[in-house]
C-alpha cells in the first residue's frame, strides 16, 4: 500500500517506521505548503493520506484527499468545528475519512469501559466525577481530543452533568478536566469518582507513541479501497 503522510513531526515519523514494518510504502511526506505543491504529483499516486498535522492545516488535508478520492486518516484533535461541514461532504460526496482522538487499542478498550461506568454511576449522585490528562510538553491542544471523548461519553450516560470545563470547577452539573504538560510524557487519563466513603478510578497510561502509530497504520489499511466515515469501534469492534 502506498502511503502519503501529511505532518511529519514525531508521530509523522514513528508512523513512517510502523507502516514500513508491514511492508508499506511511504510515498511522499508533506509538512507545509512548499511540500504540498512540491509533491503533489507523489500524493496523487497514494493509496491512503494518513494526517497527524495541526489543528489549522487538517481541514484542508482532508479536503484535498476528498477532492482526489484519496481515503484519509486522521488522528490530528482540536478541529472539531470543522468536523460537521467535513462529515457533510463525506457522506454526500461518498468520500472516506476514517477519525480518531486516539488510536491506541488499548484507550479504544478503556472508552467503553468507561460508558459502561458512566451507565452503571448514574444512579449514584454522592460521586463526585473528574477527569484528569497528562501529555508531553510538545502537544498543543488541551484538553487531549482524548479527554474530551471521555467527558462527552460520561456526559452522556450521567444525566445529573451537562457539560465539561478546563480545570476544576465546583459546579455539581459540570465535568472538570484537569490537564498537565510535562516531559516525555506520551499520555495517561485518569477517570475519577470520589465520594465521603470511597473513590473508584480507571486509568490509561500509554508507555509510548508506538502504540497510536500502530493504531493508525492498522486504520489505514483498513479503510484502504473503502468508502464512507469510519472510527475506531468500525475497525476493533464491528466484526460484521
Amino acid at each position: 500500500m502506498k502511503i502519503a503522510l501529511l505532518g511529519y513531526g514525531k508521530m509523522g515519523k514513528i508512523i513512517e517506521q510502523q507502516a514500513i514494518a508491514r511492508n508499506h510504502t511511504i510515498i511522499t511526506t508533506i509538512d507545509n505548503e512548499k511540500e504540498w505543491i512540491d509533491n503533489n504529483d507523489l500524493f496523487l499516486q497514494a493509496d491512503v493520506a494518513i494526517d497527524f498535522s495541526t489543528p489549522t492545516s487538517v481541514s484542508n488535508n482532508i479536503d484535498r484527499c476528498f477532492n482526489a478520492d484519496i481515503p484519509i486518516v486522521v488522528g490530528t484533535t482540536a478541529w472539531e468545528e470543522y468536523f460537521p461541514a467535513i462529515k457533510q461532504r463525506c457522506i454526500a460526496e461518498n468520500k472516506c475519512l476514517f477519525f480518531a482522538p486516539n488510536f491506541s487499542v488499548g484507550v479504544n478498550i478503556f472508552f467503553e469501559i468507561n460508558k459502561k461506568l458512566a451507565e452503571f454511576m448514574n444512579d449514584y449522585p454522592q460521586y463526585n466525577i473528574s477527569i484528569e490528562e497528562t501529555h508531553h510538553t510538545q502537544k498543543k491542544d488541551a484538553p487531549s481530543g482524548t479527554a474530551i471523548k471521555i467527558a462527552d461519553q460520561i456526559i452522556e450516560k450521567i444525566k445529573r452533568i451537562n457539560k465539561w470545563v478546563k480545570g476544576e470547577t465546583k459546579k455539581d452539573n459540570t465535568l472538570p478536566i484537569v490537564s498537565f504538560r510535562k516531559e516525555n510524557i506520551p499520555g495517561t487519563h485518569i477517570v475519577s469518582y470520589k465520594s465521603e466513603i470511597d473513590n473508584i478510578e480507571i486509568k490509561h497510561t500509554a508507555k509510548s507513541r508506538i502504540g497510536f502509530a500502530m493504531g493508525a497504520v492498522i486504520a489505514a489499511e483498513f479503510v484502504n479501497n473503502k468508502t464512507g466515515l469510519y472510527e475506531m469501534k468500525d475497525l476493533l469492534f464491528n466484526k460484521n
